[in-house]
């Protein structure tokens, strides 16, 4: 049986997320700790997937996130670092194509993700430490990013929204 995007967000009951694609909340620590003058869970991870056409858009979290590919075709992970300095990496299994079966994006990055060209879907997981908690996250403009880094033109009008 060909599983699709949609068998995927149907079994796992994924929801829309608001950077693109779809997601579930899968785990999260029973410890916490202190963090960002507050307490967070160690660590939280869920699945996340994106399908044809769409876009993870450029948005940055207080945490690293580390990315570990499940199935479907190979995603890019699209980063701007906090030097800003851009780089893709390949999540995937095709390691003589360069790909890796996990990605980190060091905290305070500026990231997003994309199917790669001619794919249909990607299902990853990425696990938060520490802990995700949308008060840490923030999603970006075009604007905003074209003001701080016009170097990464091409790259920020296609990861980036247009308006919030």
């Amino acid at each position: 049986m060909h599983k699709d995007a949609n068998y995927y967000i149907q079994h796992l009951h994924l929801e829309p997320h608001p950077e693109g694609g779809y997601f579930k909340s899968t785990h999260a620590s029973e410890e916490t700790i202190d963090a960002f003058d507050t307490t967070r869970k160690q660590y939280t991870s869920i699945y996340f997937l994106l399908g044809e056409g769409d876009v993870s858009h450029f948005h940055r979290l207080k945490s690293d996130e580390l990315w570990y590919f499940h199935g479907g075709n190979s995603l890019v992970v699209h980063v701007i670092d906090e030097a800003g300095n851009y780089m893709e990496h390949k999540l995937g299994l095709n390691i003589e194509n360069g790909e890796s079966p996990q990605v980190l994006v060091p905290r305070n990055s500026i990231f997003g993700s994309s199917v790669v060209d001619n794919g249909t879907f990607s299902l990853v997981g990425c696990m938060v430490s520490p802990g995700f908690d949308f008060e840490d996250f923030e999603l970006f403009t075009q604007s905003e990013l074209l003001e701080k880094y016009p170097e990464h033109e091409q790259i920020i009008r296609k990861m980036a929204y247009e308006k919030l």
